[in-house]
């Protein structure tokens, strides 16, 4: 029996296309003693992905011949551990693989969620960057404007949802006409302005009429240029990702640095997911009170195939996605 990867052809010298990706057979990895077997179910497809081929960032740099890397949902089907057993589903640090091997220890437990595509989502590494960015960093009061760019993606759409829950109001960025209805329609945000436009400061003008807040940053380069104009003295930024950036030969950044930070007297911190892995369980007991009660929305957009994990990575990139983007590549247990 053999198994299928997906692995760096080469590395993107600008934007990422299909060329850079090769589908490879291998043989059936086994696992040694104190590891599992793990058959992949879910991927989850993220804007990071791409960042990992620059270089190093928060985790090793991602070089030509390496198999893709990837969080995902697994069921183990061999075990060589006391500490899982042969059924278990688990999160892990894997690959764009059908199977991987992995250390037990390495592994984490799920508990027994349907359908198993909202531990990707909202109970998943989505809902929880969210829960984290905006409540620990951004610390919003009910009343205040929080703006979020990204609004429709896996994040941003959340991030908005919650913010609402908290009393605020909430302003959406994202790309099209079409989408910034859906934000406002399907996700309950406030206003969304439309970055694709001309005018983008005058339009967040407009929709936030006594400034921002907080504005939960997902995309960076000129729109995050444009956000910081439009905070108001003492506004907190969450920097969560800079999207706009990742495809590029030449990055960008906000040319309003330092300047506005120190008139505004601005707080500007970045994070990652598991900074906050301490506070991850009331995180999960928020988010599930909020989705019980309708003011938190599930949109999940799950690409079918292995093979096709590389068009998504691509077209998450291009704006494609409404809700957190994963790809199946096998059934759930």
């Amino acid at each position: 029996m053999t198994n299928r990867q997906i692995t760096i052809a080469e590395l993107p010298k600008g934007a990422l296309t299909p060329a850079n990706f090769a589908l490879r057979e291998t043989e059936m990895p086994q696992p040694a003693e104190g590891e599992v077997l793990l058959r992949t179910i879910l991927m989850s497809i993220d804007a990071a992905n791409r960042s990992w081929m620059q270089g190093a960032t928060y985790r090793d740099a991602v070089n030509a011949g390496d198999a893709m890397p990837t969080y995902a949902l697994c069921e183990v089907v061999e075990s060589r551990s006391p500490r899982l057993a042969k059924g278990d589903i688990v999160a892990v640090e894997s690959t764009w693989s059908d199977f991987v091997t992995r250390p037990a220890h390495k592994c984490q437990k799920m508990p027994d969620v349907r359908p198993l595509s909202h531990l990707m989502s909202v109970y998943g590494i989505a809902g929880k960057t969210a829960f984290h960015g905006l409540i620990s960093v951004g610390r919003p009061v009910t009343g205040e404007t929080v703006l979020v760019s990204a609004a429709a993606g896996s994040v941003g759409s959340i991030v908005g949802q919650i913010a609402k829950a908290l009393g605020c109001r909430v302003v959406g960025i994202a790309g099209g006409a079409e989408k910034c209805a859906w934000v406002i329609s399907e996700l309950g945000f406030d206003a969304c302005v439309d970055y694709r436009e001309p005018g983008l400061g005058k339009a967040l003008r407009a929709a936030c009429p006594d400034g921002v807040d907080v504005y939960f940053d997902n995309v960076g380069g000129s729109v995050l240029e444009a956000a910081l104009f439009a905070m108001n003295t003492r506004g907190r930024v969450v920097c969560c990702g800079a999207v706009s950036q990742y495809d590029s030969t030449a990055p960008t950044g906000p040319r309003n640095l330092p300047g506005l930070v120190v008139v505004k007297r601005l707080r500007m911190e970045g994070f990652i997911v598991m900074d906050f892995a301490q506070d991850d369980a009331k995180a999960l007991k928020a988010l599930q009170t909020w989705v019980a009660k309708g003011q938190i929305k599930v949109f999940e957009d799950v690409v079918e195939g292995l093979e096709n994990a590389p068009a998504a990575l691509i077209g998450l990139l291009a704006g494609e996605n409404r809700g957190k983007r994963m790809v199946r590549v096998g059934p759930d247990a």
